[in-house]
C-alpha cells in the first residue's frame, strides 16, 4: 500500500509530534500550578477563617480599631471608615437597586389586556 520510506517518515513525524505534545503538556502543567498558587493560598485562608469561632470574628473589629489607635494615633481615617463604611455601602446598594428598578416599567402603569 505505502512505500517503506513514507512509512518510516510518517513514524518519525509521529514520534516528533508525540514528543512536542509531551513537552507542551509539561509546560501547561507548570503554568497551571503557578497560576493556582494564589488560589490555593486563598483557599487555605478561607479554611482558617471558617475554623475560627464566630465570636472571634466579632472581636476582629475592636482589635483592628485598637491596632489603628496604637500604630497610627493621628490617622483618624480608619476609625471613620469603620464607623461610616457599612452605612455608605448599604446606602449605595439601596440606591443602585432603586436605579435598576426605575428603569423597569412598573406593573401599576401597564394597561390591563
Amino acid at each position: 500500500m505505502y512505500p517503506q520510506r513514507e512509512l518510516i517518515r510518517l513514524a518519525a513525524y509521529k514520534a516528533a509530534l508525540r514528543r512536542d505534545i509531551t513537552l507542551r503538556r509539561a509546560y501547561c502543567a507548570t503554568a497551571a500550578s503557578r497560576l493556582a498558587q494564589p488560589v490555593a493560598w486563598l483557599d487555605r485562608m478561607v479554611a482558617i477563617v471558617r475554623q475560627l469561632s464566630p465570636v472571634a470574628l466579632f472581636a476582629a473589629v475592636p482589635l483592628g480599631v485598637f491596632v489603628q489607635r496604637t500604630v497610627f494615633p493621628r490617622m483618624k481615617i480608619l476609625g471613620t471608615l469603620v464607623r461610616w463604611g457599612p452605612l455608605v455601602v448599604n446606602a449605595a446598594r439601596g440606591f443602585g437597586s432603586m436605579l435598576r428598578r426605575s428603569g423597569e416599567p412598573s406593573k401599576r402603569s401597564q394597561p390591563k389586556a
